[in-house]
């Protein structure tokens, strides 16, 4: 394993720890989401260069698309959660009152 692939992975499994467990603000967990993300478009990328396929070419292009609009939905849902409950806590959302 490479130290690029180790970071790569450390990277990821950092953000899935900060995921499972620091769970207490909304934007927190996607910030979390957002480095795991970031971290598979990197792995793909780089995957897709070493495989020198001109097919895995558009594979972290459209991965980043998609996380963009991962990005957007998150932050909207932020935005429509502090302002309907004042604040951006996860113990607040509960998916049978919302």
């Amino acid at each position: 394993m490479t130290n690029m692939s180790f970071n790569l992975y450390s990277a990821f499994s950092l953000g899935l720890v900060g995921l499972t467990f620091h769970r207490t603000h909304l934007l927190s967990a996607l910030i979390c989401l957002e480095g795991m993300m970031l971290s598979l478009f990197i792995m793909l990328a780089m995957w897709s260069m070493k495989a020198e396929s001109t097919f895995m070419l558009f594979s972290p292009m459209i991965l980043l698309t998609f996380s963009a609009c991962e990005a957007g939905m998150g932050l909207s849902i932020l935005t429509a959660t502090t302002r309907t409950h004042g604040t951006d806590s996860m113990q607040n959302l509960n998916l049978l009152q919302c």
